[in-house]
């Protein structure tokens, strides 16, 4: 087998990811016309050749951005544009190792969605009065130990060492471009660069396998685990487990997002909630969309009365934005609703709940006020300006596909 640092000044191989990534709707057509010629000129070669004769990447820049749907922020990462390229290509060709992580772990697997994950449980929790534990680790990517993760990630990749070398000098520096200025700190494998999910897979490899091997209905997409037993002793010594685990490698758990699901609760796992076939859209979830409605019209009605802007103009801006959120929006890398929701769920109390509440607020936009007045704007006048139900959407998406 191939060395995977030493393909990257390979055109085929390139070219066959640029075919991929063409394939899977990664790129729109002007997108896709940038990357070919990127490829056709060979522009990947100075930081491939770089990579090739053993040096390391430039110092990442570290920013805190919105995280969706709430008012909180997250620590990302990233590279300059042209070692990005490289690294999405070397996160590419690192499904060969796929075949290495349990069938437990649904994230970033090729051929596995989340949609597995929920469809799997689902089927086997059929009639099954169960225990739930469920739990997110807190800031999971850039809390990850380096010094523990280099030994089991040298052992996965004991067939390429040149790989293992560039990760090895990558997960080491611990410097980053804050504001301009180089400082240094623990960055874990940096959350936003195309490489972390990879390594977020091989840190808690053994857990998956654990709980694998012995037979415990579990499953991690990531930062998020859930498991289940036939009754709550059994249930606590699995989540025993599972939290001596966790300190193993030195991850700390959100404490409001850790739950204990008894028999005849729907239990909540990535954005769903679940209760026997029934498949919604969860509690979480939908309070985070309507957070993030409310936050939007707010500022659009600050924005049409400081600029002067007609109540249309406003809505308009406010219905694209959803819409973008929602369906297919300009960006063929962001995951929206109709992609990640649509195949799983077979239940539109969740949409339905968030269609009221977004026609609400976007009738508030024309006034500013919640009041009776904002009826005049009619649900015909929301769709002639570009409103589109999630419901319709769905019953559409259900029966067309």
């Amino acid at each position: 087998m191939d060395g995977i640092i030493g393909q990257l000044a390979d055109q085929a191989v390139w070219e066959d990811f640029l075919a991929h990534r063409l394939v899977k709707g990664r790129f729109t057509w002007r997108v896709f016309e940038d990357a070919d010629r990127y490829v056709a000129e060979e522009q990947y070669l100075p930081v491939a050749e770089a990579l090739m004769r053993g040096e390391s990447l430039g110092i990442p820049e570290c920013k805190r951005v919105n995280k969706m749907g709430t008012g909180k922020k997250r620590t990302v990462y990233s590279y300059p544009p042209d070692e990005t390229r490289v690294l999405k290509l070397i996160s590419y060709l690192l499904y060969r190792y796929d075949d290495r992580f349990s069938p437990n772990c649904y994230s970033f697997r090729r051929g596995l969605r989340a949609s597995d994950a929920i469809f799997r449980l689902r089927k086997a929790l059929r009639g099954c009065p169960v225990w739930a534990y469920k739990l997110d680790i807190h800031d999971y990517f850039n809390s990850i130990s380096v010094p523990i993760l280099l030994p089991i990630l040298k052992d996965l990749l004991a067939d390429d060492p040149p790989l293992y070398a560039f990760f090895e000098r990558m997960l080491s520096d611990d410097r980053a471009i804050v504001d301009g200025e180089v400082i240094r700190g623990q960055r874990g494998i940096m959350a936003g660069t195309p490489t972390a999910p990879f390594l977020a897979d091989v840190y808690l490899k053994e857990v998956d396998r654990h709980f694998a091997d012995a037979g415990v209905l579990y499953a991690r997409y990531s930062d998020d685990i859930i498991l289940f037993a036939p009754d709550r002793e059994t249930l606590e010594i699995h989540k025993a487990t599972l939290l001596a685990f966790l300190e193993k490698y030195r991850l700390e758990i959100n404490p409001e997002k850790e739950h204990i699901y008894a028999p005849d609760e729907p239990f909540e796992f990535l954005g769903f909630q679940c209760l026997g076939n029934a498949i919604d859209i969860s509690r979480a979830t939908r309070d985070k969309m309507k957070g993030k409605i409310r936050r939007a019209a707010r500022a659009l009605v600050r924005w049409r009365v400081r600029k002067g802007k007609t109540p249309e103009q406003a809505m308009k801006g406010f219905l694209r934005t959803f819409n973008n959120k929602f369906f297919e929006g300009d960006d063929p890398e962001a995951l929206s609703w109709s992609r990640w929701f649509f195949p799983v769920i077979n239940r539109v109390e969740g949409l339905r709940e968030i269609d009221r509440y977004f026609q609400q607020y976007a009738r508030y936009i024309a006034t500013g006020r919640h009041t009776k007045v904002n009826y005049r704007t009619r649900y015909a006048d929301l769709k002639a300006l570009g409103y589109r139900s999630l419901v319709h959407e769905f019953y559409r998406y259900k029966f067309c596909k």
